[in-house]
């Protein structure tokens, strides 16, 4: 009995050291759903519990969020702009980091480092060539202009990122690969990205992530509302003044957010092994 006691004994303190975690963790998804699902007249009583309702759940907040505004369209820009910059990024971080591991170019070492140390520059620090590079193309109110700019912050990150994590691979499964008859491409499609694709996952992440959470730059070079993300066209739309539609602000975030920590939820084995596998030594 005592042998048994023990491991609940331990289970029990490890969950109970969690549970205040969990509770910080849940508590922003609590507050955006109680939000969004009650009136007005119940949301502002400060003299109530904020966590219960005291008026039956309303869905009028959805109801502005899609027949009063563009959320819709907001929603697919940002899904279509996510796409374009994880092909992007994943078209030209994959080939550049397994050369930097594995052709032995002079410099690449420090190449790579030199390409993660670029992620670190502050934003603000790039916009203006940046915007010279938007204005030249003539992409200014359109979200083509972040296609072009968001690799500019994903690229370098994930190519230190592939870079490390294919030097985890044993160069003998290639050597093996090309003793067989592949050249070096095939070996590269056939046997490195199949064993890769922790980093691949990480990678896609990463890019999706930003072009769904990036605001700067979505504010600044698109001004028009059709072609708004869905971070920029929420702020806008449903805050007006000193004016906050509380109720739709919260259903909004709850709709955008939820999925994607869905999503990480879904690949966290994916991401930790990612990202830990792509620390290079």
């Amino acid at each position: 009995m005592a042998f048994r006691r023990t491991p609940l004994l331990r289970h029990l303190l490890i969950y109970a050291g969690l549970a205040p975690f969990l509770a910080i963790a849940l508590f922003p998804i609590v507050w955006m759903a109680i939000t969004a699902f009650k009136q007005d007249a119940d949301l502002y009583r400060m003299d109530h519990v904020p966590f219960w309702f005291y008026l039956p759940p309303t869905l009028k907040h959805f109801r502005t969020l899609f027949f009063h505004t563009d959320y819709g369209r907001w929603v697919l820009n940002t899904l279509a702009l996510a796409v374009c910059v994880v092909a992007t990024t994943l078209v030209t971080a994959v080939p550049a980091g397994y050369a930097l591991a594995r052709l032995r170019l002079p410099g690449a070492g420090r190449t790579g480092i030199a390409m993660f140390l670029t992620y670190l520059v502050p934003p603000i620090i790039l916009f203006l060539p940046l915007a010279r590079v938007v204005g030249s193309l003539g992409l200014y109110d359109s979200w083509w202009a972040l296609v072009v700019l968001y690799p500019t912050f994903t690229i370098p990150f994930c190519t230190w990122l592939m870079m490390g994590f294919f030097k985890t691979i044993p160069v003998e499964i290639e050597e093996a690969a090309w003793v067989d008859g592949c050249g070096l491409v095939s070996a590269l499609v056939r046997i490195v990205l199949p064993n890769s694709r922790a980093a691949i996952f990480i990678t896609t992440i990463f890019a999706f992530t930003l072009s769904m959470q990036e605001f700067l730059y979505a504010a600044v070079f698109v001004s028009s509302t059709e072609e708004k993300l869905v971070t920029v066209g929420v702020a806008t739309m449903l805050i007006r003044g000193d004016i906050y539609y509380w109720g739709s602000l919260m259903a909004a975030a709850l709709l955008t957010g939820l999925p994607v920590a869905i999503l990480y939820a879904l690949v966290v084995d994916y991401f930790i092994q990612g990202l830990t596998g792509g620390m290079p030594g």
